[in-house]
């Protein structure tokens, strides 16, 4: 941001200054805005806070990161990027091999997931999904679980202390995790405090996790923590994913695969 920006910028200009700078940069630190902009630490406390209470960003501690995009309805999500759903579920519905056992999770990737499996295929899927289990009914050599909970109508999944404590009960060879945020330091968060535990348990009893993620969703943060980005194995995402998003995964020893 140039050094030219001076304290005479109307508080609606500095917030402007304040989310360009957010949407090239992806975070923004306090210390840099204080100094860019010439006014006092409270006054840009007072602009991130009032962002963040507008949906625009997330405080973090010493600055703010991306917002992860407002949730839809489950049924308005499986309508959203279509395309690019399925060309990643077809990538990493390539990536299970028979016999194993797999976490699959919620969400409407995963469930492009379930759909581009092989209907040949023999395996084992525990799913917290009822969308999941509905699209592998007809998968004849796929014995299917699911789990048993109280339905989170918001992300059409089983949750609460029943559901975490049978997905503690499983060691997968797999586990196909649906991921509504994911920035490399703040990690794997989530908008639903209830999933949080189970996604949780998932990566803990899974010798490998992929995360499947739509482009949009990486360097975003959401309000209850997941996991450490390095607990993924692989992150499967979009071609048109710039270098810059995907770069800060490459250095945490993440493989990479786009579609």
């Amino acid at each position: 941001m140039s050094e030219s920006l001076t304290p005479a910028l109307l508080p609606e200009e500095r917030k402007r200054a304040i989310l360009e700078q957010l949407s090239t940069e992806g975070r923004v630190f306090a210390a840099d805005l204080c100094r860019n902009l010439r006014v006092s630490e409270d006054t840009i406390r007072r602009d991130l806070r009032d962002l963040d209470e507008a949906g625009l960003l997330r405080r973090v501690h010493g600055g703010a990161l991306p917002r992860a995009q407002t949730t839809l309805a489950y049924s308005e999500r499986t309508q959203v990027q279509q395309p690019a759903k399925q060309a990643l579920a077809k990538v990493a519905a390539d990536m299970v091999r028979p016999g194993q056992v797999l976490f699959i999770d919620g969400g409407t990737t995963t469930l492009e997931i379930a759909r581009h499996l092989p209907r040949d295929l023999r395996a084992t899927v525990i799913t917290v999904s009822a969308p999941v289990a509905m699209a592998l009914s007809e998968h004849t050599g796929i014995e299917v679980h699911l789990l048993g909970g109280r339905l989170h109508r918001e992300a059409m999944t089983t949750v609460g202390a029943e559901t975490v404590e049978a997905v503690r009960q499983v060691r997968a060879d797999l586990c196909l995790l649906g991921v509504c945020s994911l920035h490399n330091e703040a990690g794997i968060t989530t908008p639903h405090a209830e999933e949080a535990p189970i996604k949780r348990a998932m990566i803990q009893g899974s010798a490998e996790t992929v995360a499947v993620v739509t482009a949009d969703k990486l360097g975003t943060l959401s309000s209850f923590v997941v996991a450490p980005a390095e607990r993924l194995a692989t992150l499967v995402t979009e071609a048109t994913a710039p270098e810059s998003a995907l770069a800060p995964f490459r250095k945490l020893k993440l493989r990479v695969v786009t579609a």
